[in-house]
């Protein structure tokens, strides 16, 4: 059974900084793209980064870059989302979504991903 588990989301003032932690099971880890999407109240989800795990391609949205990183832990089955220089528009849920057949140029739309997990909050306070 595939399972994707977020984590590490919480309240932080404008500035500061969280670690996200999606620890997947159920499915060959390199085989993968993983990704984060967040969803604030009244918006679509959005497409915040990813990572090919046999490769290391990385996306991210143009609006976190320089403050975001992703970064996955093969050992551990494990990607992260370090967010560094948070602001308020940055408060959603954050869901990791795994697919195995992920066309690269279509990294950021929510519909393609197979896997997904429970979200995590992120509140930036200001």
């Amino acid at each position: 059974e595939v399972q994707l588990q977020a984590s590490g989301g919480g309240l932080v003032q404008t500035g500061g900084s969280l670690r996200l932690s999606c620890a997947t099971s159920g499915f060959v880890f390199d085989d993968y793209a993983i990704a984060w999407f967040r969803q604030a109240p009244g918006k679509q989800r959005e497409g915040v980064s990813s990572i090919r795990i046999s490769n290391g391609d990385i996306y991210y949205t143009d609006s976190v870059k320089g403050r975001f990183t992703i970064s996955s832990d093969n050992a551990k089955n494990t990607v992260y989302l370090q967010m560094n220089s948070l602001k308020p528009e940055d408060t959603a849920v954050y869901y990791c979504a795994a697919d195995r057949t992920l066309i690269w140029g279509r990294v950021q739309f929510a519909s393609d991903y197979d896997y997904w997990g429970q979200g995590t909050l992120v509140t930036v306070s200001s």
